[in-house]
């Protein structure tokens, strides 16, 4: 249950606790007004600092642990601080939850749709990959106690996606012991990639945990499935059999074997691959021939592109079709659609 002094704290006094724990968090020392006054967006005084200091010890919220010394947060301060960051957290959750289950059926059908739009307008083969996300790097994680013996892991990396675990712990956890671990981890771990979480900030990690070193490996093995796994990639395909409009490539054993690539995407997932590894300024790249990554498709010229709906979230989109292809069009196609996905995309659901 809340205490009643929580209605009594403004915002201006919210954003003071704030810029307290954080630098605490940073520092390990006793916060003063001077620093606040630099490191807030407050534009307050000094002595207007102080004043609402003052405030915040007399609610309790902050300690002044030395005499002419700064403050540090009270547990009630840390209480305050992460039950309004885990309320906006779950808030987030959950409105990334819908969004992405609403997006992604529209998605769906989306890439199928586009992928029906390149072969009619075109007159080729045409092929869209899923969104996949290539830059990981974790944005939160959310500790919840499940049980006695369980916690929630709720990680959210870029891209919106998220990823739940749940870990088993020795021994019942204390709601305080939860809210001080959540700080810790987040103030630490935020916005890095997993390459960038060394062994020696998990030690440092597991050292400020005392007693609970056991659930930060835990939680960073959790971080580090959520990062590097990928998710299913789905190959959307559209008119295979406008392969056998160009003679060259009308020959039966050729065109059964091009037809079978697309039908049962053999080899796509290589030339995803490749397209994203490959990737230049324009986002289009054009494979002739022998250049193909596909074995099915060396008597053909391949054109893709890089699609990029949000930050992180890259797909492929290809034409394929005869050497003698009309080029111009076909970049000019594959460069409207890009446009078209991200448009859509970003439309509310």
């Amino acid at each position: 249950m809340q205490d009643k002094n929580f209605a009594e704290l403004d915002e201006r006094k919210y954003k003071i606790l704030q810029a307290i724990i954080r630098n605490y968090l940073e520092t390990g020392e006793p916060v003063g007004s001077r620093t606040i006054s630099k490191d807030s967006d407050l534009n307050l005084s000094s002595a207007t600092i102080r004043n609402e200091m003052a405030d915040l010890e007399e609610l309790g919220y902050i300690l002044q642990p030395h005499t002419s010394a700064g403050r540090i947060p009270s547990d009630k301060g840390y209480r305050f601080y992460v039950d309004q960051m885990l309320i906006e957290k779950e808030r987030e959750v959950e409105e990334l939850k819908e969004t992405l289950l609403q997006k992604a059926g529209k998605m769906d059908q989306l890439l199928q749709e586009a992928a029906k739009v390149l072969a009619n307008s075109t007159e080729y083969a045409a092929m869209i990959s899923s969104p996949q996300l290539h830059k990981n790097k974790l944005k939160f994680i959310q500790l919840s106690r499940v049980d006695a013996a369980h916690l929630l892991v709720v990680v959210v990396r870029e891209g919106n996606l998220i990823k739940n675990t749940i870990i088993r712990v020795a021994e019942e956890l204390t709601e305080e012991s939860v809210l001080k671990l959540n700080i810790l981890l987040n103030t630490h771990l935020n916005g890095l990639a997993m390459e960038e979480i060394n062994l020696a900030m998990i030690t440092a990690l597991k050292q400020q945990a005392g007693i609970h070193s056991d659930i930060v490996s835990e939680v960073i093995d959790a971080v580090a499935e959520a990062i590097q796994t990928d998710e299913e990639l789905k190959i959307y395909t559209s008119g295979a059999k406008n392969i056998f409009k160009y003679p060259e490539l009308a020959d039966h054993e050729k065109a059964s074997e091009l037809v079978s690539t697309f039908e049962e995407k053999r080899g796509l997932n290589e030339l995803v691959m490749e397209t994203l590894a490959g990737e230049n300024e324009n986002g289009i790249q054009v494979f002739i021939g022998e250049e193909a990554p596909v074995e099915g498709m060396k008597d053909c010229s391949v054109v893709t592109a890089t699609y990029e709906l949000e930050e992180g979230m890259k797909g492929t989109i290809g034409i394929i079709g005869p050497k003698r292809m009309d080029y111009d069009k076909v970049v000019g196609t594959l460069k409207s659609v890009m446009h078209q996905l991200d448009e859509i995309y970003k439309e509310k659901p």
